[in-house]
């Protein structure tokens, strides 16, 4: 096997405090933040995406941060090839790629590589955006499954992107997603890769964190960030960034959909379903390491750990 550079993958659930352990990091280790989050790519949501301020940066900057309007969409694939461009780069500069975030897809598909897929149809993805929007995202998960089982055992029926887009390659090729992906050859990851998971012990504290974020988060200005956003004449909840956590509730808060305790308690619910999902995902990720992020001596454990890692491959790749 050929000798490649570290980088460390730093992934868990929302409000697990990556971002902060993260930040931590990078003052005492040769390391430079990607950022690994589907939310995070989108400019001008910055309170419910709990994007870090002005200051943390200074300290700790973020690659793919505000790389995409809000009107835009951004896939995994996208996020492969940006990743993979930074991480060349922070490689390079004799530095090593410090991947965190939630968005386990991200991770996958970076690891796993990109398929040659079809590029989206604007006819057809307006068409399945237009029945998503009539239907609803289980009865598009329900065609799903009698055209391509496969996929959809693998896609949630309350995850409209991924379903829309398993229709739409359906639509393009006559093909499912899974004979799709099977055609293609995978090839070696260039990296050699330290991946570790960061989780409470206690699922409760975890969601207390969640609340506490959400009620900050709120106090912040969360409300008026999104009636912002519904002043722009170009978004819609059928987008991928408007159908973000938090960001979806607001919004139909703001239509009278709901009460604003109603609007508390479905947003801290839909983080803690957010939450559980990522955690089942990553629960069954192979070779991740976990860390229990309320021990106390966690930044040296993981300090240490990182930098055997980085000591180790250097030397396997001279």
């Amino acid at each position: 096997m050929p000798a490649f550079p570290p980088a460390i993958f730093l992934m868990g659930p929302t409000a697990s405090g990556k971002t902060d352990l993260a930040v931590r990091l990078v003052q005492t280790l040769p390391c430079d933040i990607i950022s690994v989050d589907s939310a995070l790519v989108y400019r001008q949501m910055d309170i419910g995406t709990a994007k870090p301020d002005a200051a943390t940066l200074a300290i700790a900057p973020h690659r793919l941060l505000d790389i995409r309007d809000p009107a835009e969409s951004y896939s995994a694939g996208d996020f492969r090839r940006d990743a993979l461009a930074e991480m060349a780069a922070i490689t390079a500069a004799g530095r090593v790629p410090l991947l965190v975030g939630g968005t386990a897809l991200y991770f996958q598909r970076l690891l796993a590589g990109e398929a040659d897929l079809p590029a989206a149809d604007p006819e057809i993805r307006a068409a399945l955006e237009a029945e998503l929007a009539e239907q609803g995202c289980v009865a598009l998960h329900a065609r799903l499954q009698q055209l391509d089982p496969e996929s959809a055992a693998k896609i949630s029926c309350h995850d409209p992107q991924r379903t829309v887009r398993a229709l739409e390659l359906w639509q393009l090729t006559g093909k499912t997603r899974s004979q799709l992906w099977q055609e293609q050859q995978s090839e070696p990851f260039p990296w050699q890769v330290l991946q570790l998971g960061l989780a409470p012990a206690d699922r409760a504290f975890l969601h207390q964190r969640i609340g506490q974020r959400w009620d900050m988060m709120m106090e912040q200005g969360l409300i008026q960030e999104v009636e912002a956003l519904r002043r722009r004449d170009d978004l819609h909840l059928g987008l991928p960034s408007m159908r973000a956590v938090g960001y979806r509730q607001v919004w139909q808060y703001l239509d009278g959909d709901f009460s604003l305790a109603e609007l508390h308690e479905k947003a801290k619910a839909a983080t803690r379903q957010l939450a559980k999902r990522q955690l089942t995902w990553m629960r069954s990720w192979s070779g991740l390491v976990w860390q229990e992020s309320q021990q106390p001596q966690l930044l040296d454990q993981v300090q240490k750990q990182v930098a055997e890692f980085i000591g180790k491959a250097g030397q396997t790749a001279l």
